[in-house]
């Protein structure tokens, strides 16, 4: 089994910019390699699903992100019994006039592509396809400034309604 166990916990971000575009990124592994999908990876010990979500965008894409929303979840156990689960949020990048950096290795490009190319590009993944057509319908925003109580201890919490 791999260092994460049994049970897998990732996030991925949904990025828009003010023309509509989409920032996706074309993986260079696994079941992704060669196609379009979201900038996403496992979360780290000690950070919140949203801000592994921003962690990744940047890693992967080199743009810095503010999350606004929550978009859905996927949930799925792996051949091996592995549950692999992923978070995906809704971003918007922090200045758009980033340039693109991709992580080498990982990714073999990244790019804004606007939804109707993604609904159309034979090279786009199944869950790209599934959110062009979703997003439209909204998502779960970002309660500012929510506290749960500090009897609990949290450093850090969101949620998202």
């Amino acid at each position: 089994m791999s260092r994460r166990g049994e049970v897998w916990l990732g996030a991925a971000a949904v990025v828009e910019n003010s023309k509509g575009e989409l920032l996706v990124v074309e993986k260079s592994y696994g079941g992704l390699n060669g196609r379009w999908s979201f900038p996403a990876g496992f979360v780290d010990r000690g950070e919140t699903l949203d801000e592994a979500a921003v962690r990744e965008v940047q890693e992967e894409t080199g743009i810095s992100i503010e999350i606004v929303g929550c978009i859905g979840v996927r949930s799925g156990v792996l051949s091996n019994d592995v549950s692999d689960n992923m978070v995906l949020f809704v971003g918007r990048p922090l200045n758009e006039r980033q340039t693109i950096q991709v992580a080498k290795g990982e990714i073999n490009r990244a790019y804004w592509l606007s939804k109707e190319h993604l609904l159309q590009d034979e090279r786009s993944s199944e869950m790209i396809i599934q959110f062009c057509h979703a997003f439209s319908k909204g998502y779960f925003h970002k309660v500012e400034n929510f506290n749960p109580g500090n009897q609990f201890g949290y450093k850090s919490y969101n949620l998202f309604l």
